[in-house]
């Protein structure tokens, strides 16, 4: 086995126990870990191990979309992995050219030949790579998980992926443990919260949430319901959801507006940050391109999974500079691309599992230097608005531990307390500005209470026209105005003696974090606020000594500090 050196730590340490365990239970191995984790490469490193000692000669991978088929080939074709994949196997006797180590499949192909793939894995001592296994249980797609059995139990092992946890409400998933909450058992599992801690994995997300009155008439009735998005319930989040989608009305237009906006100021800092919006169907992923070719004045690519295209336009896309792509929601899960930074869900899709998938399409991190936060305009309506809050809360969390660790390490106050670095939700109306909560450090602050608070400020003087909602919210968080929802910080640990590097790279770490939440308050680019500090300074942060970074700390948080009272 390779030392895997370019592996990161979840990866190494998943892949020691998969190999301690001599690949699960009946040659099953269950991973969960968050989109944009890396669990590819995790695969792909096994699946060389494998082959190495002898075990396997041969891989099938099964993905959920025809787009993945190209994307896995080409991620194991990477120098570090060698592996050829046959992403556009049509071989009907199941018979593989001899230069490929396996091939790329989706479920709907094992579906419709199984006894095919039994041959192959009778044949050939086989790895059976599921992809996103979760969807081997969706819905009308049960009958995949009868194939799944029949074409791969006689698989020599087995490999089972999943971006997110899930359970089963009905019949089980072959080759996947569960719990007695029938929930699924991983050999492995790397959350969101943990790939946040190690950094240069994932990016943090906000979620501005908007709001807007919908109208609708009901079959055959002349009556028309009219209704706000934010005060829908279960019976009337789905009409009211239909209508706010529409393109023909003025919500989806407005809110893509907007998303076009924060992305034009995203790429002051990222020239080439991209934006994804998320649509239900290929009818309403068609307009919505046309609504933002009007906006943004450049032709925008839409990607439907059942079009043989799909694949080219997202990869096109993928190495362009262009600002937006349009995507139907079912190729949502498949989309890799790493500059994507704004999103716009725009799918009537409600569960928690598809709304986690869409926003890990957003947070794949391009290395410990990207200071990007990812923004994904959602409706304001429930169970959205929980999801959305769950994540930005484990973003707090996160945070708020990793700069207490620092601050103690240093022994001294680096950091303001109380300061939360990322605004979360912003509710607005498509037509008139209507402000209905704003989230931050966990805690819901309703107009009212800001209202309050900024009228509080002005008898103190004129209030700065860039003083947002968002700043409003941070200051009521730090000064502990509300406390109902906040997030409990994880008792330290003591602290131990680490390398001088470790030193430096959990300083600039946390730099990089206040520059970004600097940036927020000041609606300046990270790019200015950089170079104000090495003019101040008289150096960069690459090659700081740990003194000069524990200087530039302190000048940023007295920054932070600063912006915040203004």
């Amino acid at each position: 086995m390779t030392n895997g050196s370019w592996l990161r730590d979840w990866q190494r340490e998943a892949r020691e126990r998969y190999h301690s365990r001599n690949g699960g239970e009946n040659g099953s191995f269950l991973v969960v870990a968050t989109p944009g984790a890396g669990k590819t490469t995790f695969a792909l490193t096994i699946a060389q191990d494998l082959i190495k000692r002898g075990i396997i000669t041969n891989i099938v991978v099964v993905v959920p979309t025809k787009h993945l088929r190209r994307q896995w080939a080409e991620a194991g074709m990477r120098a570090n992995i060698g592996i050829k994949l046959d992403h556009v196997f049509v071989n009907k006797n199941g018979a593989v050219g001899s230069d490929f180590d396996g091939v790329v499949v989706t479920y709907q192909a094992i579906a419709s030949a199984p006894l095919l793939w039994q041959r192959l894995c009778t044949s050939k001592r086989t790895l059976v790579v599921f992809d996103e296994i979760h969807h081997a249980g969706d819905g009308e797609d049960l009958v995949w998980g009868d194939a799944l059995k029949d074409s791969f139990e006689a698989a020599t092992r087995r490999l089972l992926l999943s971006g997110t946890p899930f359970r089963t409400d009905g019949k089980p998933i072959p080759f996947v443990a569960y719990d007695e909450q029938r929930r699924a058992a991983p050999g492995f599992a790397y959350d969101y919260g943990m790939a946040l801690t190690d950094g240069g994995v994932v990016r943090p997300a906000v979620f501005p949430a908007w709001d807007g009155e919908s109208q609708w008439r009901r079959s055959g009735q002349m009556a028309v319901t009219k209704i706000a998005l934010s005060d829908t319930d279960k019976g009337t989040v789905p009409p009211a959801l239909k209508a706010a989608l529409d393109p023909e009305g003025d919500w989806i237009p407005s809110v893509l507006q907007e998303a076009h906006e924060a992305l034009m100021h995203m790429r002051i800092d990222t020239a080439d940050a991209g934006g994804l919006v998320v649509a239900s169907d290929q009818f309403a992923a068609t307009a919505y391109a046309r609504i933002l070719e009007r906006i943004s004045g450049v032709p925008v690519p839409v990607a439907i999974s059942d079009e043989p295209s799909a694949s080219d336009i997202i990869k096109s896309f993928d190495k362009s500079s262009a600002p937006w792509i349009v995507a139907v929601q079912m190729i949502a899960e498949g989309v890799d691309i790493p500059r994507l930074g704004v999103g716009v869900y725009a799918s009537r899709v409600r569960t928690k599992m598809f709304f986690t998938q869409v926003v890990g399409r957003f947070v794949r991190m391009r290395g410990e230097e990207d200071l990007t936060t990812a923004r994904v305009f959602i409706p304001s309506i429930q169970p959205l608005l929980t999801f959305a809050q769950d994540i930005e809360k484990t973003v707090e969390a996160v945070l708020a531990e990793e700069e207490k660790q620092v601050r103690e390490q240093q022994g001294s106050d680096t950091d303001g307390s109380g300061d939360s670095l990322f605004p979360a939700y912003e509710t607005v109306s498509s037509s008139v500005a209507t402000h209905h909560a704003t989230i931050a450090s966990g805690s819901a602050f309703t107009t009212e209470q800001l209202q309050f608070a900024g009228r509080t400020m002005e008898l103190s003087g004129p209030v700065p026209a860039s003083v947002t909602r968002e700043y409003v919210a941070g200051l009521l968080s730090a000064a502990g105005a509300l406390h109902a929802n906040s997030v409990p910080q994880q008792q330290a640990a003591e602290p131990e003696a680490e390398p001088l590097g470790d030193q430096k790279k959990r300083l600039r770490k946390l730099i990089h974090r206040k520059v970004a939440r600097l940036a927020v308050l000041t609606n300046e680019p990270h790019m200015k606020i950089n170079a104000d500090l090495n003019y101040r300074l008289g150096d960069t942060v690459t090659v700081a000594t740990l003194t000069s970074l524990e200087k530039r700390l302190r000048v940023v948080s007295n920054a932070v500090k600063e912006a915040t009272k203004k």
